[in-house]
């Protein structure tokens, strides 16, 4: 069996090897092209403060520029026996530098080792997920104006309300992600700190450059406690999945409107072709399976996030090995999210609207407000305005006039505020274009020779 990073030349049990280990060989080769940026990156800081000889670093971190460029290009290979990421990056690196390799954990222990992997992996998921949010916000901002004006029954409690359009409704969900993009930068400002030099939560007895590695790196701050670093596991792996959760829950509005609303009972939208499915005994189902599947994923991933809270929390401080079984349920997430907004901003602009059937769903009865109102605008209180509208109702005398009043405010349907939400989608946009080229400029400082 392969030397662990631990291991002290005493035999381990196969049974006790394979439970610790876990799925971790598999898991781990997301993080590897991270571990392997954030160990040039320590290998620099070593150089930097004296404790590692500078031809050392330098061929540590040409050595592992190469490992990053593999593990990117998916042909790094982590063995069962090597246990985790860790000790198959280092295994490589003194297999291709020798005794430089055996010096690149001088000053960390595998406890930050990992948690700077994790953070660099959080803030490129992060940045990712913000620019598909973003792309999302767009498809809908298209689609409010393309169909701004079609009526479209508003409903409450499932039954016709007010009136409503096409506009206003696909303006609701680029509202809410514009303000899920908002969000996006508190949890950038959580994860923007940099651990590396907690070790295994106490620090090092070492004169290391703590601020030297977080510039380096791209990051704001360095995450000062070290006790607090090891708190931190969970926390922010929670943060950004309550995040995604969040505009999970925005969309999963919407896809529940979408399957209602192309119901053959309703015909309001109708899915093309390429986006439904068939059935295996009924030749003319036209199965919504991407709505209901998208929708099933907002609700999955609900459920990751709460093993993760589940796994993170009642633990005391400092590390515990419990912290390996936050990797899957991330990583599963986060794949997930990004892969359901990226099929829904195929779907929103493939959509198509049928105006006649939802305009033909607009009844004299979606406009008992409005005429309430008229009412008022000639004098009458609103409640008496209100009961005298309820007795037309009764007694079928209501006829409104349905172009007596017209919702012009801002946020109605004669002003859905597209100007402004585009505005706000470009700061958006531009903050992450920004954000994104930091981060890689950091990351050609570290890898730079």
């Amino acid at each position: 069996m392969a030397e662990t990073l631990w291991g002290k030349g005493q035999p381990l049990d196969s049974a006790i090897h394979a439970f610790t280990v876990g799925d971790d060989p598999v898991v781990d080769l997301s993080l590897v092209p991270h571990d392997a940026l954030g160990s040039a990156a320590h290998a620099r800081m070593l150089a930097h403060v004296g404790l590692l000889a500078p031809e050392a670093a330098t061929a540590l971190v040409a050595a592992l520029k190469e490992l990053h460029a593999e593990a990117r290009a998916g042909r790094f290979v982590i063995r069962p026996e090597q246990e985790d990421g860790h000790t198959a990056l280092e295994a490589a690196l003194v297999e291709r530098t020798g005794e430089a390799g055996k010096r690149i954990h001088l000053a960390r222990s595998r406890n930050d080792q990992v948690l700077l992997a994790l953070r660099l992996y959080l803030r490129e998921e992060l940045l990712a997920l913000g620019a598909r949010t973003a792309e999302l916000a767009g498809t809908f901002l298209d689609f409010a104006q393309t169909h701004a004006d079609l009526p479209l029954p508003g409903y409450t409690h499932l039954r016709r309300a007010m009136p409503s359009t096409f506009g206003l409704w696909g303006m609701a969900f680029a509202e809410g992600l514009l303000e899920e993009l908002e969000a996006l930068k508190g949890v950038w400002g959580r994860i923007d700190r940099c651990p590396l030099g907690a070790a295994a939560g106490f620090g090092v007895p070492l004169p290391i450059d703590r601020e030297y590695v977080a510039r380096l790196l791209g990051f704001s701050r360095v995450q000062r406690s070290p006790i607090d670093a090891q708190d931190s596991r969970g926390r922010h792996e929670a943060a950004l999945l309550t995040w995604a959760c969040s505009v999970a829950g925005t969309l999963e509005k919407w896809l529940w409107d979408v399957q209602l609303y192309s119901m053959d009972e309703f015909g309001f939208l109708a899915l093309p072709d390429a986006f439904t499915t068939g059935s295996s005994i009924m030749p003319q189902k036209k199965n919504p399976d991407v709505v209901e599947l998208a929708r099933g994923r907002c609700r999955e991933l609900r459920g990751l996030a709460h093993q993760v809270e589940a796994v993170a929390g009642g633990l005391p401080s400092s590390y515990h090995r419990d912290f390996q079984l936050l990797k899957r349920p991330t990583f599963q997430a986060l794949a997930s999210t990004k892969a359901l907004l990226e099929v829904l901003a195929r779907l929103v602009p493939a959509l198509k609207v049928n105006a006649d059937k939802a305009r033909a769903a607009c009844d004299d009865s979606l406009y008992a407000a409005h005429h309430a109102y008229a009412l008022v605008a000639k004098g009458l209180p609103f409640r008496d305005a209100y009961r005298e509208v309820g007795r037309q109702l009764n007694d079928g005398t209501f006829q409104p006039d349905r172009g007596a009043l017209t919702a012009t405010h801002l946020g109605g349907a004669g002003n859905l505020g597209l100007a402004t939400a585009r505005e706000e989608l470009a700061d958006a946009r531009e903050w992450l274009t920004r954000t994104h080229a930091q981060q890689t400029q950091a990351a050609e400082r570290v890898w730079a020779a």
